[in-house]
């Protein structure tokens, strides 16, 4: 059987593996296109090295492969940009038959290799902002990159061939596709993957570009997702993302029990539309989490609808209002639209649970049964202060 074995640049080869069928990650983002979880094998002069590895249960597809180009024993080190078990998972194996690698991370990189992977200290090797190895006519270049998304995370640059390998950073969730330019939805899946997993550390998002734009980059190999032969198309992408560029568009999620929180967004919607915002709007009950996440990336505002239950916000617009306040999304407007049949509660709820995101909440609609013409009339007005908010920015 022929391998899947690329060499994406003189003497790097991509060794890693296609999960097709994977539909869930972390419990909790879904994976419409599956993933993939890259791994590169670099020939030296003197010694190979294997930047990241595959996650657990795909290790004798990352050995077959590794072998297809090099013996095990020939391995000298092993990068662990990141320790999270997708990219880190196979270490235990691969340090297991490389009897002679070192495996190469950062000091906290080190430490959860101890506890994670049991890997013992005198077989690490710690390195720091700008260490470098040797590994004969190809140099690897580290570069610390903590909380992008985990606090141990770096680079790792292969200075004579300008591959930059970012693991979780520019990367995305799909495993259609090798180079990025065989992705059709690249930016959208691009845009989805950064909201689900970079946009809480926007900050060290923008270091980190800070710190790539200064090397001279010909491929961008990320743990996921294709190979980027069009590297700056990606590092625009994260510019904007990282700083928190937001344009004229309003994310309207909602739950609707019986009805009547659905007309209140009906009408909040019509207006919005009507000033010419970009209004993307999701059912909570029948909707991918990703996309949401995705449209939070660059929405201005965000409008949450959601009848009480039990003297709170319906469960499943208390779940989506906790990961908005969880992803730190950029938006700097909100408005709240609730209904109710014999007691409230959702507005005051969702007040709480939005404070801490330190977004302005322009108005708060709570009625009792379904919205009357007056409703109607006190949603547009709302709405088209939020307009205000939104086209003055």
């Amino acid at each position: 059987m022929k391998l899947d074995v690329r060499e994406i640049s003189e003497g790097v080869y991509w060794v890693g593996v296609k999960d097709w069928w994977r539909r869930l990650f972390d419990a909790l983002i879904p994976l419409p296109y599956g993933t993939s979880y890259n791994a590169y094998l670099i020939k030296g002069e003197r010694n190979n090295a294997l930047i990241d590895t595959v996650n657990p249960g795909f290790e004798d597809h990352l050995a077959a492969k590794i072998q297809s180009v090099v013996d095990f024993d020939s391995i000298a080190y092993v990068v662990m940009n990141h320790a999270e078990p997708d990219h880190a998972g196979g270490i235990p194996y691969v340090m297991r038959y490389a009897k002679k690698a070192k495996l190469v991370a950062t000091e906290k990189g080190a430490k959860a290799a101890q506890v994670y992977y049991g890997v013992p200290a005198e077989r690490i090797m710690i390195v720091k902002e700008g260490d470098t190895i040797d590994l004969g006519g190809k140099t690897l270049r580290f570069i610390d990159a903590p909380w992008l998304h985990w606090p141990e995370t770096m680079f790792t640059y292969l200075v004579e061939n300008k591959v930059l390998f970012p693991c979780d950073f520019l990367g995305m969730h799909t495993a259609f596709g090798f180079w990025d330019d065989e992705v059709d939805q690249l930016p959208s899946l691009a845009k989805r993957y950064f909201g689900e997993i970079m946009m809480p550390f926007r900050k060290m998002g923008q270091k980190a570009i800070e710190k790539i734009e200064k090397l001279e980059i010909s491929l961008i190999a990320p743990s996921h997702g294709p190979v980027h032969r069009h590297p700056q198309t990606m590092i625009e992408y994260y510019k904007k993302w990282t700083t928190g560029q937001t344009e004229k568009k309003a994310l309207v999620v909602y739950a609707s029990m019986w009805n009547s929180t659905a007309a209140m967004i009906d009408t909040m919607v019509e207006v919005l539309q009507a000033h010419g915002i970009d209004v993307r709007l999701y059912n909570i009950a029948n909707s991918d989490i990703g996309n949401i996440a995705e449209d939070l990336v660059d929405s201005r505002a965000i409008v949450l609808g959601a009848p009480t239950v039990l003297g709170g916000l319906h469960p499943i617009a208390l779940y989506v209002a906790a990961l908005a306040k969880a992803l730190k999304p950029p938006a700097k407007y909100a408005a709240v639209l609730s209904s109710y049949g014999w007691g409230g509660g959702a507005v005051k709820q969702a007040a709480e649970t939005l404070e801490p995101m330190k977004i302005e909440i322009v108005g708060a609609i709570e009625i009792n049964g379904p919205p009357t013409a007056t409703d109607h009339e006190e949603i547009i007005h709302l709405a088209e202060n939020l307009c205000r908010k939104i086209m003055s920015d």
